[in-house]
Parts: C-alpha cells; structure tokens; sequence
C-alpha cells in the first residue's frame, strides 16, 4: 500500500516494514506460498541506499526465477521503497527444509503434500520408501504415478484410499 511517501529510511523499522511486505509476495507457481513461507528470501538489508533482497531460487534454472526477483521488486516499490535490488543468493543452495512450518501447513490444505524428511536424509534426498500421505484423507497408501508433476520440484501420486491424485512437494 503505497501512502505516496519513499521509504528511504535505513532503520529496523523499514526492514520490519520490508519483510512484512515479503510476507505477501506470492511464489508464481505455488500461489498459496508466499515468498517468506517457500524460504527463497535469504536477506533484506541496506546497502549504498539500496534495499536488497537476497534470494534463492528453488532449483537451477527454475523458470520462475525472474518472475519472482520482479515481483519483489515491484511489491516493494509499491509499498514506498524507492531503490530496490533483487540478487540471486546461490549459496548454499536453497533447501526444502527451509519451506515454513506455516508453508507445511498452506500446502497441506492446498491439496499439495509437503516435503516428507529432510535433505539431512540420504533417504529423503533419494525419496527410498518415505510414506508419502494423501493431503486429502490422509492415508500412507499412496503410490508415484510420475517423477515429476506440475513442476519440476513435484511429483505426482495417486492415492490408494480415496483414489484422489495429488502433488508432492519433493525434499530438495
């Protein structure tokens, strides 16, 4: 909401305000997730008098990558910060362990089931025999219909109780 002032003050309380805005800023591809809940936002800090936004995208060469450095920066500058910077922060690459608990849950009730372990896990890295369960009835009877669904960081099932196909979220 842009009150027709800048914000170019470099205090906490513009970084507050800065990070609150974030909160808002949908992921493209995952609407339900903010940009804060997926946890590619890795810094906000001045520099020069400069807002910059560090950011990690999900994957190499994910297509939503200069969707989302737009979409921070135009919701930023829409909510009075007159320079803003949007840079790509490859390292250390971004995780699906760093998906929100409150993301966990708006995936959840999306209809997306989240992660299962964690990239700590060469089980989860290499998705051996994790019960993955239906985000609908909530049943481990679940079967891989295909490696990869919507996106490239999903895949799709099809559970085996309520017969209902779903999307998982894959540990990344």
């Amino acid at each position: 909401m842009h009150s027709g002032m800048t914000i170019d003050a470099q205090g906490q309380d513009a970084l507050a305000h800065a990070y609150r805005v974030l909160e808002t800023v949908p992921d493209p591809e995952i609407p339900v997730l903010s940009l804060m809940d997926l946890g590619v936002i890795r810094s906000v800090k001045w520099l020069d008098g400069v807002l910059c936004v560090g950011v990690s995208p999900t994957y190499s060469g994910c297509p939503a990558t200069v969707v989302i450095r737009t979409s921070i920066v135009e919701a930023l500058q829409s909510a009075g910060f007159a320079r803003v910077s949007a840079v790509d922060v490859l390292s250390p690459p971004w995780s699906s362990d760093w998906i929100s608990a409150q993301g966990r849950r708006k995936l959840l009730a999306y209809g997306i089931a989240p992660p299962a372990g964690s990239v700590a896990s060469k089980r989860s890295l290499l998705h051996a025999d994790l019960p993955i369960a239906c985000p609908r009835c909530g049943s481990v009877s679940t079967e891989k219909i295909s490696e990869f669904g919507s996106t490239p960081c999903k895949a799709h099932y099809r559970c085996s109780s309520c017969r209902e196909p779903f999307d998982y979220f894959k540990c990344i």
